[in-house]
């Protein structure tokens, strides 16, 4: 089996691969690279996202043929694809980020500014907090309710389709964590930075 992290410059991605690479051991060959051919004969893909929405979708749009390579992986042929923070918040439609910016479009939704309540909370929500499962997705297997995951964020994804979430946060408000669309899986916090619980959530995705 090939699990390719997708490498197209949106920060430093080495605790992603690390992560994957010790939980897959020696079972499972972890591929990081933007080669369009090695994406499209994987198995399961990872996108991570670190910076700005605008930043990473500019990055996606930076390699030639690469969305629309990840839209024949995931929406057209439906293999498994996990996407980590901003990686998760590009499949919006929008994002509000320094300014208006198209997402990919896979999970109709927007991605806005998370409320501090007047400078109540702080901005970036960093660090650990519980997570609420509310649906019973493939990739919380073995995952106990109200686990602590580490967050990294300033912006959050509001879907119109309130189904797709699969975890909640409460940080100022409701903050939508993971969502799980068929054969998309999305996670706001990192898993790889989660110490043994996130390291399940990569464990799950990888036997999916």
């Amino acid at each position: 089996m090939n699990v390719t992290i997708v490498d197209y410059n949106s920060g430093n991605i080495s605790s992603v691969i690390n992560s994957f690479k010790e939980v897959a051991k020696d079972k499972v060959n972890i591929e990081v690279t933007s080669d369009l051919t090695k994406i499209k004969s994987s198995d399961k893909v990872v996108l991570p996202g670190q910076g700005s929405f605008k930043s990473c979708v500019d990055a996606l749009n930076s390699i030639s043929g690469l969305i629309d390579t990840l839209n024949e992986f995931a929406i057209n042929h439906k293999k498994p694809l996990l996407g980590i923070c901003v990686g998760l918040q590009m499949f919006a439609d929008t994002g509000y980020e320094e300014i208006e910016t198209k997402g990919l479009g896979w999970i109709p939704g927007k991605v806005s500014k998370l409320d501090n309540k007047n400078g109540k909370y702080k901005l970036p929500h960093i660090g650990w907090n519980e997570i609420n499962i509310i649906k019973d997705s493939k990739i919380f297997q073995g995952i106990e309710n109200n686990s602590h995951m580490y967050f990294v964020h300033s912006y959050e994804f509001i879907p119109v389709d309130k189904n797709v979430i699969s975890a909640t946060t409460d940080y100022s408000s409701n903050i939508v964590c993971s969502v799980e669309k068929e054969n998309i899986f999305g996670t706001q916090f990192h898993p790889e930075k989660s110490d043994k619980m996130g390291l399940q959530i990569i464990r799950n995705f990888i036997s999916l």
